[in-house]
């Protein structure tokens, strides 16, 4: 300390004075220990994986003062910027990334001040280690050279590797990859790698081994989870040869060949050997063991096997001879050697095709007459071949080969070696008609198997078939459907039937028959198949319109065929309508409808269409209109009462006389005429109540009646099975014992019922006509109007009895053609009325009808199948 001088010593008291006077304290940092995030930053560590951006720790303390304090930090000059600060919070943020393996502490200055003073204090923040660096290999990849005579578990190379991160995560530990198949194996912890027990290097089968060895650390946390980091290298190991194995032949197994042409001298085989250490090989030396009879030399250097003598003179057909090949140290020593067989064939050339032969020598055609449809497997006795190859061994081997069309033939045997005898067998005997091919042509070929030069030949084989009768006559169609006006004259032609036999000669003559119930009416031509009605025969639609039979077609050996013929009678306008009578007549009611009916005997529309037309009309004729369908008869609508029509015809008698027209609609069309006499008259009020109004109402409607009837029985019964219901009920509730009553039965009334005629007794001509109604009702008739005179329902026809067929049909009438007359009716008034025909439907015809039913069905069927 420096001393002051006396002259100085009162401005020093002076001063001292000042500052005791105005005393300043400076600030200063809480020290709360090394594990606090705030305070002087004493002793503070870091992660090294701390995101940047991550708010770290906040500097405090305090002033004496109490005076407001900010806070600095700030580094060494050179030094890396880690962290930014708040001067007024003290709060501290890394802003650089940390990394321990390049820096594990650095000084921080942290500052505070108050303003008048500053206090400063220098801080070692620690860097904390994490798992985030991988094992590096110090010593590889590498190279290494190892001879294939190394021991087994003789160690052949040491891998590094290090991890600077500490802890478990810079621990590492060895492995290899795919060690189960590798030869080697490696200490987990030195990372010493040695060949596998049990296991032996060989160059002649590997000469180099890649072997990836995989470095892990012990695990560590990185960014709050656990991680474990790896790296892998190659060690590349070169195995280097020894002399340890004998040669061996290439392209084994060696076949030469000497042939008849072959010289003394001639070249047969090369073989060829190499030292089995191929990465310093020995010369090679070949020399004959045994089997070569002295009569085949080698060449010692290049190994080619030469013939001594000539073919002929050579006692075998095949030369096993054991070859050696020995190798040879470079003083000229013979060392290790390996063996062969070599075999040599003596062969002769092939220059014989193979040849086909008859009863005569060689020949190229055989030919063959047989019946078509022989039985399969049979063999074709009459063709005489053998086929023989002239060359021996393998080149008189050949295959035969039949062909031709389809698959009718086979040839045995199929291979030969140099002689057979040609067998032709029957394959497929449906396949050999005679309607098909008249003959057959093939070709038998004969083609080596194993040689070169694949020499064939062939002969013609010609098969002419004979026929024979294998085929029944076949309709051109399975039904026939035909179609003939009735009234057709006798012998007309009904439709042609055709079967055609493709046998020859009279095999293949056609004829045909028909059968049938319904056949009796028709008759065929043999030979021709026209089928055509009996001279005799009428054919009317009327009785009978369907007829169906069977045509036979049959050969002259019996063999036949069937078809079905459907005959249709088409219906012509042969009948004119008819009345029941020419005279009728009618009472009208006003009001209501007179209905008469005509009867057209033809059997289809629009031949039995009836229209009708009112010609004439006495004493008016602008009174009455009809339905030309049904043929009812109505006033014309302005008539309402019978004064009218008195005020038309000035008559009291209303009675009239019409002339009606019933025309069928056929081609030509017939017309009837008939005379209608119609007394008109007024219906009476029927009396008798409510019960009377409606039967009056609805007395044209007979069926209503009965139902109103029904109806209001059911209703009477129902309410009383109700009321019968509920006083059962309320007396079994009410547990009342009813007396015992004696039930008395009344003697039967055997006086049938009678019903109280609601309609008061006529009295006057008006009601009389009335009850003529009522009582014509009683009687059973039904009618659909009131006037109850409708011709439908009140005829009653009686038929002739049908006429029985005799046994045999009776001679046919003489027939001449053009003699036939048509009964063309015309309009006339009085056309006697004609009984309505009818058919007579015996046993036969209803089997009849179930012969085409059923035959109707099946060519449905068929018609479905086919379309499928």
């Amino acid at each position: 300390m420096k001393h002051v001088k006396v002259e100085h010593l009162p401005l020093v008291f002076a001063l001292l004075r000042v500052c005791f006077a105005q005393a300043d304290f400076a600030p200063y940092f809480f020290d709360n220990g090394p594990y606090s995030y705030n305070g002087n930053m004493a002793l503070f560590s870091l992660s090294e994986d701390t995101p940047v951006g991550t708010h770290i720790y906040c500097l405090n303390g305090t002033d004496p003062e109490g005076q407001e304090v900010s806070y600095g930090l700030s580094f060494d000059p050179g030094s890396k910027q880690y962290f930014r600060i708040n001067p007024h919070t003290g709060n501290i943020t890394l802003v650089e990334k940390l990394d321990r393996e390049r820096e594990d502490s650095f000084d921080v200055l942290v500052s505070i001040t108050d303003g008048k003073s500053k206090v400063v204090e220098r801080v070692t923040i620690f860097v904390m280690d994490t798992n985030d660096e991988k094992p590096q290999f110090q010593n590889m990849p590498a190279i290494i050279d190892v001879l294939e005579t190394t021991e087994s578990g003789h160690s052949i190379f040491k891998a590094e590797a290090v991890d600077r991160d500490t802890g478990s995560g810079g621990s590492v530990t060895y492995y290899l990859l795919n060690a189960q198949l590798s030869l080697f194996a490696i200490d987990r912890h030195s990372g010493v790698i040695r060949i596998k027990a049990e296991e032996m290097l060989d160059y002649e089968k590997t000469k180099t081994h890649f072997v990836t060895v995989i470095a892990k650390d012990g695990g560590g946390t990185f960014n709050g989870k656990e991680q474990f980091l790896s790296s892998s290298s190659t060690l590349t190991i070169n195995v280097i040869d020894v002399q340890d194995t004998p040669p061996s032949f290439i392209g084994t197994p060696y076949f030469g060949y000497v042939y008849e042409v072959s010289t003394p001298g001639s070249e047969i085989f090369t073989v060829v050997a190499k030292d089995g250490d191929v990465g310093n090989p020995n010369p090679i030396r070949y020399s004959f063991d045994e089997g070569d009879d002295g009569v085949f030399s080698i060449n010692e250097t290049t190994g080619l096997v030469t013939l001594l003598t000539s073919p002929i003179h050579l006692k075998r057909e095949i030369f096993n001879i054991k070859v050696k090949a020995s190798e040879v140290s470079p003083g000229g020593r013979p060392m290790d050697y390996g063996v062969t067989m070599l075999v040599i064939r003596v062969v002769d050339l092939n220059n014989n095709p193979p040849t086909f032969y008859g009863e005569n020598g060689t020949q190229s055609m055989f030919e063959l007459t047989m019946y078509e449809h022989p039985p399969e497997g049979e063999i074709l006795r009459g063709l005489k071949i053998t086929v023989r190859d002239a060359d021996q061994g393998a080149n008189a081997k050949f295959n035969l080969r039949l062909i031709g069309p389809g698959r009718m033939l086979r040839v045995v045997p199929q291979t030969v070696l140099n002689e057979a005898q040609v067998t032709i067998l029957v394959e497929d005997s449906a396949a050999m008609d005679y309607e098909r091919h008249h003959f057959l042509t093939y070709k038998l070929l004969a083609v080596e198997i194993d040689t070169p030069e694949r020499f064939s030949s062939t002969a013609d084989i010609i098969i002419h078939l004979l026929d024979t009768n294998d085929n029944a006559p076949k309709f051109s169609s399975d039904y026939y459907i035909a179609r003939i006006p009735e009234n057709s004259p006798g012998g007309c032609n009904v439709v042609s039937v055709l079967a055609i036999d493709p046998d020859s000669g009279p095999w293949g003559e056609v004829k045909y028959s028909i059968y049938g119930s319904g056949a009796e009416l028709f008759l065929i031509q043999p030979s021709t198949g026209i089928i055509y009605t009996q001279p005799w025969a009428s054919l009317d639609a009327e009785v009978r319109s369907k007829y169906n039979f069977y045509v036979k077609a049959e050969d002259s050996e019996g063999k036949y065929s069937l078809a079905e013929i459907f005959v249709t009678v088409l219906d012509l306008n042969d009948h004119p309508p008819a009345f029941n009578d020419n005279f009728l007549e009618k009472t009208m009611v006003i009001g209501a409808p007179v209905k008469i009916e005509a009867v057209d005997d033809d059997a289809e529309v629009p031949n039995n269409v009836i229209e009708y037309a009112i010609m004439k009309a006495e004493p008016d004729n602008n009174i009455f209109d009809i339905d030309s369908d049904t043929g009812e008869i109505n006033l014309k609508s302005y008539i309402k009462s019978m004064a009218i029509i008195q005020n038309i015809t000035k008559k009291r008698d209303c009675t009239w006389s019409l002339v009606v027209q019933a025309r069928d609609r056929g081609q030509p069309s017939f017309s009837t005429t008939a005379v209608v006499k119609i007394d008109i008259t007024e219906a009476t009020r029927l009396k008798g109540g409510p019960l009377g109004s409606i039967l009056a109402h609805d007395r044209n409607k007979p069926l209503q009646i009965v139902g109103m009837l029904a109806g209001g029985i059911s209703f009477m019964v129902i309410v009383t099975v109700i009321i019968s219901t509920v006083t059962f009920v309320r007396n079994k509730k009410s547990n009342r014992v009813l007396p015992n009553r004696r039930v008395r039965r009344r003697p039967r009334n055997q006086n049938p019922w009678t019903f109280k005629n609601p309609f008061r007794t006529p009295r006057d001509p008006e009601e009389n006509f009335h009850v003529q109604e009522e009582e014509e009702q009683e009687a059973g008739e039904t009618a659909e109007n009131l006037n109850h005179n409708n011709n439908v329902t009140n005829v009653v026809r009686h038929w002739p009895p049908p006429p029985c067929a005799p046994s045999l049909p009776p001679p046919p009438p003489p027939y001449m053609p053009g003699e036939r007359k048509w009964a063309v009716p015309t309009v006339s008034a009085a056309v006697a009325a004609r009984p309505k025909k009818k058919s007579v439907v015996s046993g036969q015809d209803m089997i009849n009808k179930a012969l085409v039913s059923e035959l109707k069905m099946r060519l449905e069927q068929k018609r479905m199948l086919n379309h499928l």
